[in-house]
């Protein structure tokens, strides 16, 4: 079945579809419809209604424009991650699969008929711009989003390198709505950085599962292994999550061979999936050797700590979960974003294609984070974010129609242990991996503690 699921369509788990998206080159197979009796009475009122637009409305509008409509509002009235694309925005899907694509560099979802900024991505212009985790995007250049589905603004942020779009932002807390001239450019994050933060203690941070992360983390972990290693921090933070495949070597990287990592459940036999730290669950046909089986052995012991906070999503919060249920690294922080759903790109064989929720996933232990995230084991107060986006505190959770966690009550305890974090520096946050990063430094004084008690 796992060859299968790789040789048709997309699985994305990234926590919205946006200007950048998440996507994982596996997919679950192609099933069978289930037949059932059309529902007369209601498509008949839905071609009464088709006939009054079109004989009725203010401007003459185009069969296909009618339908389009139709379509879109029933996939989006489903959940905030289920989308059609016409043939441009799947075309445009397509281009972001391949790693690099013009465009701003934010997460993003609809809210109230507003696009509504989840995060933005780590070095990219809307980040160094100043956009915000929960900015409502009000205008895009002299156009009012207040109508637009998600698609098309999409589709009008992205554009060539090197030219302008001014976004109109309302934000929580502001008297006036932002202004925001941003120079788009090409979107390449570099998914893995790291360095040795203090002599004995490593530190890496991954933005974004992207195709070649895993590979990434794996030259990362043997660079920084040149010399021992005392402690690991592995940094999650604002990571809005990616490629599936790439969760999966992330995690083979800390855990033993042929550990459980996710599993996935929904209707049909096909969405079923269980990825194991196994070769053949994270290695892609372009991969020329298994990279994560030459990491030095120390890589499976090491005291580790995986930082997380709101913005740690969907891939990012498998892995966490991984960790956390094996028992492999302790987890500080907030809690996680909560998207615990996995979507499905179907091509219709007409240039368009519709992406529909089709699973559940879990982590080892069988707990749902849909909508409850990931339950730190100590909780401390993130410091490289804004005292303002903090107390926004976005959420799945907090999207409309999201799914409900069907598994209540398998969240993850509640922290054995909270750290008040000290007040911001000048009022600014602190850059994450820096000394002023407090949640860093407290993971280094907890690794230290460990240290002392490993070697008792």
């Amino acid at each position: 079945m796992r060859d299968s699921m790789k040789k048709s369509g997309l699985v994305l788990i990234g926590v919205v579809a946006g200007v950048m998206l998440s996507l994982n080159l596996s997919a679950v197979a192609q099933h069978e419809t289930t037949t059932s009796p059309l529902p007369v009475e209601e498509l008949r009122t839905f071609a009464d209604i088709f006939g009054k637009i079109k004989s009725e409305y203010v401007d003459p509008k185009s069969d296909k424009e009618v339908i389009d409509s139709a379509i879109n509002g029933m996939v989006t009235g489903l959940d905030p991650h289920s989308a059609y694309y016409d043939a441009d925005a799947y075309k445009e899907l397509q281009i972001g699969t391949e790693g690099q694509f013009g465009g701003l560099g934010i997460e993003v979802t609809m809210e109230d008929g507003l696009v509504k900024v989840v995060s933005p991505i780590e070095d990219t212009p809307a980040f160094k711009a100043g956009i915000k985790s929960g900015d409502l995007i009000l205008k895009l250049d002299d156009t009012l989003v207040k109508g637009m589905t998600l698609n098309d603004a999409v589709k009008r942020m992205r554009g060539k390198p090197d030219t302008p779009i001014v976004l109109t932002v309302l934000r929580k807390g502001e008297p006036k709505p932002l202004v925001f001239k941003i120079m788009r450019a090409i979107i390449k994050v570099k998914s893995v950085k790291y360095k040795m933060v203090e002599p004995g203690y490593a530190y890496i941070r991954i933005t974004q599962f992207q195709e070649h992360t895993g590979e990434s983390l794996a030259a990362a972990i043997r660079e920084l292994f040149k010399e021992p290693v005392k402690g690991l921090v592995l940094d999650l933070r604002n990571d809005p999550g990616g490629l599936l495949y790439g969760a999966v070597a992330v995690s083979a990287a800390f855990l033993p061979e042929d550990s459980l990592v996710v599993y996935t459940k929904g209707r049909t036999p096909d969405s079923e999936m269980k990825l194991r730290t196994i070769p053949e669950d994270y290695l892609t046909p372009q991969d020329k050797s298994d990279y994560i089986k030459k990491l030095p052995a120390e890589i499976k012991t090491v005291p580790m700590i995986v930082l997380v906070n709101n913005g740690t999503a969907s891939a990012s919060e498998i892995v966490s979960g991984a960790l956390q249920d094996d028992k492999r690294a302790l987890i500080m922080g907030t809690r996680t974003f909560g998207k615990g759903s996995v979507q499905t790109i179907f091509p219709l064989g007409n240039g368009t294609a519709v992406k529909l929720t089709t699973a559940r996933y879990y982590t080892p232990n069988g707990r749902s984070i849909q909508a409850k995230g990931i339950t730190p084991d100590i909780t401390v107060e993130d410091t490289t974010i804004s005292k303002q986006e903090a107390a926004l505190n976005l959420h799945e959770s907090d999207l409309e129609h999201h799914l409900i966690n069907e598994k209540a009550g398998t969240a993850a305890p509640h922290a054995k242990e909270s750290i008040q974090a000290e007040p911001e520096k000048d009022g600014k946050p602190a850059v994450a991996g820096s000394k002023d990063d407090y949640m860093l430094q407290q993971a280094l004084n907890v690794l230290k503690g460990m240290t002392i008690l490993q070697k008792k």
